[in-house]
């Protein structure tokens, strides 16, 4: 029993966090539960629901009925500097941003955590599905993030930006249930979150129709879509040759294959148009609203600066397909430090570059400019501004955001 640590939860309304509480509680902590209001700003509308209000509810009921403390904190001027911005900014950039990472690193266990500390908390718990661990290394204490026991419902992937200290404050509670088990558990305790379905969306706000939320801020601009043929040259040279070896690769070769083409216009042919790049992203299907094509048109990449879209047609498309990526030193980050690759090392992980996606095995190489990652099989849909992140088995060591 932990007699007397205090732990603040971020009770979200939904029905994982409220499990979290009471299982904290049953352990013997002293838990307080705090609803972190995201988002209140009329302006920008997300959606026409406001599911903050009911999940606030929500929330608090759940504390009623645990018997526990519950306080609501505003962090919207936080969440719109530090989230919303940043998806503006990076979408104007026709990158692609992962606002649950961001959301993960910077408000739950940042401005949460701060937050937390102030009422004397030792902890701060979340209901996410991952788990953590700890090993001594150099007589040193070390927290490993682990993948959470519900293979389904995994979600070390959005934890993959934290630190250590970071981590040594967090709590887990569900993270080795299953989320059946959750839902068990919260109907025994008659909970009112129990039968809730799942929120979907942006971290924390709910429903959200990302071009329309993306319309409000980035005007639609006429531009073309531009079909490029999957003879290009260029595709030829982005191929791993047979046999090869790592050691033999030089900086020219690394960035061959791990850098994104830039196209031109000039390398395919015009069938339509678009209403502003920035809406779109690399491996999209669907808003495209070409007809007439056979295959269905994939987003190959996008210019922003050019307002061009280029896209191939079908899945086997090779200009969707990338055998190496690349993420530049500031954008490196090792949730295990002392795994760190310096200058010249390599090794081997299992990485994945987008959430619930199997794990793949890669190469990681260590240059003065930054991390390339080489995959044993090249993957679909690599855009500019995701994550991606490496495992050693159930264990996240470290990730980064993609050039």
């Amino acid at each position: 029993m932990k007699k007397n640590k205090r732990v603040v939860v971020g009770l979200s309304g939904g029905v994982d966090s409220s499990v979290a509480a009471y299982l904290l509680k049953e352990q013997g902590y002293e838990v307080i539960g705090m609803f972190m209001k995201n988002w209140h700003d009329e302006s920008v509308t997300i959606s026409n629901e406001c599911p903050w209000m009911e999940d606030s509810t929500d929330a608090m009921l759940v504390a009623e009925k645990l018997g526990i403390p519950f306080q609501a904190i505003d962090l919207s001027e936080e969440y719109r500097e530090r989230i919303v911005d940043y998806m503006f900014s990076e979408y104007k950039a026709g990158r692609t941003p992962n606002p649950d990472i961001l959301c993960n690193r910077e408000i739950k266990f940042d401005i949460f955590l701060k937050a937390a500390q102030k009422l004397k908390a030792d902890f701060v718990a979340t209901g996410h599905y991952c788990q953590k661990g700890e090993l001594e290394v150099n007589g040193k204490k070390v927290y490993r993030l682990l993948a959470g026991a519900d293979p389904n419902k995994d979600q070390s992937y959005f934890l993959c930006q934290l630190d250590q200290e970071q981590l040594s404050k967090a709590l887990f509670p569900i993270g080795h249930l299953q989320k059946s088990e959750v839902r068990k558990i919260a109907k025994e305790q008659d909970l009112i979150t129990a039968d809730k379905k799942d929120s979907q969306g942006l971290c924390f706000i709910g429903k959200v129709r990302l071009p329309d939320f993306l319309q409000q801020q980035l005007q639609p601009k006429k531009g073309p879509i531009v079909v490029v043929p999957e003879e290009l040259p260029i595709y030829d040279s982005k191929r791993i040759p047979a046999g090869f070896s790592f050691e033999d690769f030089d900086l020219e070769t690394l960035d061959n294959l791990c850098l994104p083409i830039k196209y031109t216009a000039d390398q395919g042919k015009k069938i339509a148009d678009h209403n502003g790049a920035h809406y779109f992203t690399v491996g999209q299907r669907k808003g495209l609203q070409v007809g007439g094509t056979g295959k269905p048109l994939f987003v190959i990449a996008t210019d922003t600066k050019e307002n061009v879209i280029y896209t191939g047609l079908g899945e086997d498309h090779p200009g969707l397909n990338r055998h190496g990526l690349f993420v530049p030193n500031k954008d490196i980050h090792w949730i295990r430090e002392d795994l760190r690759l310096q200058v010249g090392q390599s090794a081997r992980y299992q990485s994945r570059i987008r959430y619930r996606q199997p794990l793949t095995w890669a190469t990681l190489i260590m240059k003065e400019n930054g991390l390339y990652i080489l995959f044993d099989q090249a993957q679909k849909g690599v855009a500019s501004g995701q994550f991606v992140a490496w495992y050693e088995g159930e264990e996240s060591i470290g990730s980064g955001v993609i050039f």
